[in-house]
């Protein structure tokens, strides 16, 4: 049950995260953000650098993990795009259905079987993401409207997809490809930093001159955020090298329920308790569909 511990302790880690990221997210844009906490991220990764078995690196396993890193950076963005435009209560919940996601692409794509306890899963995941969504029990198509309707619902959507590819490949190259759990995380936070870095002056040098200000006020809660995102990518990494990615995955999960929670209350937004219902059918369904 160690696994189920550091994969309790992530999701926390993470719920914390989202919360500092969308108070500084008041004040900067999403790209923005992304590219200074990506700097933070590296430089407080640099002792990790010392812990690196070198000679376990190779073309391959460095190739996966910048293709890897690309998906990562895309989800994030994705993620923090949302997180700026729309409450916290319901942009990250809908992150927990990336286990759904992962049942219904293997039963479309690989012929696996879908078991009643995951059906079930799939289930609760609707029912939850309904019940988010909804404004009342009249308006049944509501929730399907924002869907289509809403760009940062899209990003959403998007960031899903990406999660469950980059969640894969941690696997892969933490089981396949012999790469430590010190290593990944050290060596991502180079590669998020550069593709971040070239995003951000690519786009500002094609509208403006690049120009970055930053208080002291929000460095130390950028600072403050770093510590808690390679906190929260750390134990994941090290939960799935011990466990199966949809196992870690939908406890991880839970993370959404506790940023809903203190998140929601926090930033005072409203129909709290219907979310926080919605949100324990999303999270109970994530746990249902635990796919090996």
């Amino acid at each position: 049950m160690t696994w189920f511990f550091i994969a309790l302790l992530s999701a926390i880690l993470s719920a914390f995260a989202a919360i500092t990221q969308k108070k500084v997210l008041f004040n900067r844009g999403a790209l923005e953000f992304s590219y200074l906490l990506s700097v933070a991220n590296l430089i407080l990764s640099i002792p990790f650098f010392f812990a690196i078995n070198y000679s376990h690196l190779n073309s391959v396993n460095m190739t996966v993990l910048f293709a890897k890193s690309v998906i990562g950076v895309g989800a994030f963005l994705c993620v923090m795009i949302a997180l700026k435009n729309l409450n916290i209560s319901n942009a990250l919940p809908l992150l927990a259905l990336t286990p759904g996601f992962v049942a219904v692409f293997a039963f479309l794509l690989l012929g696996e079987s879908i078991k009643s306890s995951e059906v079930f899963g799939l289930v609760c995941l609707i029912a939850g993401t309904y019940i988010l969504e909804s404004k009342s029990l009249k308006d049944i198509l509501f929730p399907l409207n924002i869907f289509i309707k809403s760009k940062y619902y899209r990003y959403i959507l998007l960031a899903l997809l990406l999660f469950t590819a980059s969640s894969i490949m941690d696997k892969l190259l933490l089981i396949r490809l012999n790469l430590t759990p010190v290593a990944l995380i050290a060596i991502q936070h180079f590669y998020f930093a550069v593709l971040f870095a070239a995003v951000y002056f690519y786009y500002d040098y094609k509208t403006k001159p690049p120009k970055i200000s930053v208080k002291r006020k929000d460095l130390w809660w950028i600072i403050l955020i770093s510590l808690l995102t390679i906190g929260y990518r750390y134990t994941q990494v090290v939960a799935v090298s011990i466990a199966s990615v949809a196992i870690v995955l939908a406890v991880k999960r839970t993370s959404v329920f506790w940023a809903t929670i203190i998140g929601g209350r926090i930033f005072k937004e409203e129909h709290l308790l219907k979310k926080t219902f919605a949100v324990i059918f999303i999270v109970a369904g994530a746990i249902l569909i635990l796919r090996d």
